[in-house]
């Protein structure tokens, strides 16, 4: 089993911004992708941005030039800098990790946090 917490959601101002982490304590696991995904009120979940192992990354087109998804490997963490964020923004975030434990990949999603645009 891989425990994957995140941390940093909060209330932010239009425009302003907030990193979101993504911990994987532990060790025997490899993360192969990493992904954020959010799900606001009464809508499904989407993804948001991904990176893989290799370092290629993937974000829906109304993030893109205002998030910036990143991971550092030898602490299992991601992380998710979100910049200029906007209302519609709001949304519970997730992390999902793709991780190789004794030879058998499994996904793995955290409890989310709460990220919140208002004025």
């Amino acid at each position: 089993q891989v425990h994957v917490v995140e941390s940093g959601g909060g209330l932010v101002q239009p425009g302003g911004s907030l990193r979101l982490t993504c911990a994987a304590p532990g060790s025997g696991f490899s993360i192969i992708t990493m992904g954020w995904y959010r799900q606001a009120p009464g809508k499904q979940r989407e993804l948001v941005a991904t990176e893989t192992l290799g370092g290629n990354t993937n974000y829906v087109d109304s993030v893109k030039g205002r998030f910036t998804i990143s991971r550092d490997d030898g602490k299992n963490t991601g992380y998710l800098q979100m910049n200029n964020l906007k209302p519609e923004d709001t949304a519970v975030y997730y992390c999902n990790v793709f991780a190789i434990r004794d030879g058998r990949g499994t996904f793995y999603w955290g409890q989310g946090t709460q990220v919140t645009v208002s004025s």
